[in-house]
């Protein structure tokens, strides 16, 4: 089923957002409330933040008119029958929602989509409501909908498979990251984050720290920018203690602390203040630890003992929902698990509390899938929440997921995408800033060799490859999409080589199969000057073979449409022009030239910003193109200049490289 048309009731801060959100991805929005006066304040909201995106250039006015042209205010619910999908978005009252489903339910057609935004209800018991529950999901989007990319799918026990597969899709199509919970109150996220933030306000109470030491900790442990009493005077206190009600039935842990009554019933924020002044010493630093990591640790421990979730989808709800650095996962695997077993009885020993698994086993994380549709495998690169990044542990995930798409008799075709904004946004900087600093040089050579023998696998199939660039491709990710034999990619794709840019060079066969399939000059071109380039230019030199819409990939995903073959593009004279100036000059002839020619100055200007190690490497390995295992005898070397630890330590920086 396609989504097209959407429905948002709800003219308020979470219902507004959403339609602006639906809107910016192109979808004719329908926003209802009781009163038109409603919907005019809404409105005028979402102007006032598309406005505020034009100043920040995100947006330009002509898009701002066109965003709010797609969405119809209405205070007649009968101006919904139209939609294929309608989200309710009103305040947490059981009651109006249930009222509100059965008159919907008499309006819409028997394929419409019916989802609830509920933060605290069950969406089984909602479903109630409705003639056709299996057309009924639960949506948890976070605040603020229209910045925030995390959306909870939460099935009900009679929500249908095609209904939730198209709640997937569509919420792909509409710019979020979904992860999918079982229908259990707080459902994933705010069931781990808001005890976290009950649980600041119990060490308070108790006096064994101050607001200002409890934030301090808690911002550097969890990587966040502001701590858990700053958070709620963001978000408004009382929606904390509202929140914290509904998990009380869990158990003594999760009962409200009555310092979080009395302060909601003083109408008053916390005193956030002296915050960066704060002195916390050892001991207390460790006691709030104890207490707060004990929290996140001893919840998550029970949701994936329960299989609430996965335990990659609980890592990628706080990273990407929360906005913290490292998710529940994460700090639980820094930690070990006989340190998180110890924390986690700590805890439970506090309340009384049975002592859930803490199971180490249970932690792992899959970062890339595969499904299987008829005669088609679909690899999907599954990290967004950083942004695909490529690392040790997603590249042998990537291998064993391949080989065994290629070892499978029924599988004809393999195709790779990826989720998120990006298909890949490159390898793990992290991973190569650690490694030149701990003088282990040799362990970025054996990944990247290793990145070769999967990238060469891939390359070498006998198996029809498809790669669909979904977004973001740049450096690694790139240098993976060129082993397709067909590279298609959605109109929002922007690729790059940013490497020269950040003291390296393309080392995953960027420098060789890029020549191979655009020739020399373009190679040298894109590679040199890191320049972005849209899906209509990566089109135009032939780097892709297509552009298709997101719906025509989700045919193509799903089988419904024929996978196309590798096309040949005929070059521009722009184009050719670039190619002979690249193929004739080298690198030093470029940076010397005393031209006034507008190409020659532009591109002086552009490689003056690169490594000029970098610059004459990538020149080399084009030039002499021996092959991607060639790259591997360089790596050394450049690791080794002082410009790679300066790029790669300055990402989105301008810094003067030394040549050395």
């Amino acid at each position: 089923m396609k989504i097209n048309k959407v429905g948002v009731v709800g003219a308020g801060t979470m219902g507004s957002a959403l339609a602006q959100k639906f809107a910016q991805e192109g979808f004719e929005v329908t926003l209802a409330d009781r009163e038109m006066s409603y919907i005019e304040r809404g409105l005028s909201g979402i102007r006032e933040m598309l406005n505020q995106g034009v100043e920040r250039r995100l947006f330009t006015s002509e898009s701002v008119e066109k965003i709010i042209g797609n969405i119809k205010g209405t205070s007649n619910l009968e101006d919904l029958k139209a939609c294929d999908l309608i989200i309710e978005a009103v305040f947490e009252d059981f009651d109006v929602k249930t009222n509100l489903f059965k008159t919907l339910d008499n309006i819409v057609s028997k394929d419409t989509i019916l989802a609830t935004n509920t933060s605290s209800f069950s969406v089984s018991e909602l479903s109630q409501a409705v003639s056709k529950p299996e057309r009924f999901i639960g949506v948890h989007y976070f605040f603020h909908a229209a910045k925030n990319r995390l959306v909870e799918l939460i099935p009900g026990e009679k929500t249908s498979e095609q209904t939730y597969q198209a709640m997937k899709v569509f919420s792909v199509l509409s710019g979020k990251d979904a992860i999918t919970t079982k229908d259990v109150y707080g459902f994933a996220v705010n069931r781990f984050f808001v005890p976290w933030l009950n649980e600041a306000v119990k060490l308070l109470d108790e006096g064994l720290a101050s607001i200002a030491q409890i934030d301090k900790v808690c911002m550097r442990t969890f990587g966040i920018g502001m701590g858990p009493f700053a958070l709620m005077n963001a978000t408004g206190v009382p929606i904390a203690l509202h929140a914290q009600r509904t998990l009380e039935h869990f158990g003594p842990s999760y009962l409200v602390s009555s310092l979080l009554e009395k302060q909601v019933e003083s109408k008053n924020n916390w005193d956030c203040s002296g915050t960066k002044e704060a002195v916390v010493d050892e001991k207390i630093t460790q006691k709030i630890n104890d207490r707060m990591l004990g929290s996140v640790f001893f919840v998550c421990s029970q949701i994936i003992q329960e299989e609430v979730c996965t335990p990659v989808d609980l890592n990628r709800g706080a990273k990407i929902g929360l906005r913290w650095r490292k998710g529940p996962v994460d700090l639980m695997l820094r930690s070990g698990e006989n340190e998180t077993k110890r924390i986690v009885e700590n805890f439970s020993r506090i309340y009384a509390e049975s002592v859930p698994n803490v199971d180490a086993t249970k932690w792992n994380m899959e970062f890339v899938t595969l499904t299987k549709n008829g005669k088609n495998a679909i690899i999907t690169m599954n990290r967004p929440e950083d942004m695909n990044a490529l690392n040790e542990d997603v590249m042998k995930q990537l291998h064993t997921k391949f080989t065994q798409a290629e070892t499978d008799k029924d599988i004809e075709n393999i195709i790779l995408t990826g989720s998120g904004k990006a298909f890949v946004a490159g390898a793990d900087i992290k991973f190569f800033v650690k490694n030149i600093k701990t003088n282990s040089i040799d362990k970025i050579e054996n990944f990247t060799k290793y990145g070769q023998d999967v990238l060469n696998q891939i390359d070498k199939s006998e198996k029809k490859v498809v790669v669909i660039l979904n977004g973001m491709a740049l450096g690694g990710g790139m240098e993976l999409a060129l082993c397709a034999d067909v590279l298609l990619s959605v109109p929002k794709t922007f690729i790059a080589f940013p490497e020269t840019g950040i003291g390296i060079y393309p080392g995953l066969g960027g420098t060789q199969r890029t020549r191979e399939r655009i020739g020399e000059g373009l190679a040298k071109y894109i590679v040199y000057s890191g320049k972005m380039l849209s899906s209509k230019s990566a089109l135009a030199m032939g780097l892709i073979d297509g552009i298709i819409s997101p719906s025509e990939m989700y045919d193509m995903l799903e089988g419904r449409k024929e996978l196309p073959n590798k096309l040949t593009q005929n070059l521009s004279d722009d184009l050719k022009s670039i190619e002979q100036f690249f193929s004739e000059k080298s690198v030093a002839e470029i940076l010397t030239n005393n031209s006034e020619e507008e190409f020659s100055v532009k591109m002086k200007k552009t490689l003056s910003y690169k490594a000029p190690i970098a610059l004459i490497l990538s020149e080399k390995l084009i030039s002499q193109a021996k092959g991607p295992e060639s790259e591997l005898a360089e790596l050394r070397t450049i690791f080794s200049t002082e410009d790679a630890l300066l790029g790669l330590t300055s990402i989105g920086k301008k810094v003067a490289y030394k040549g050395r």
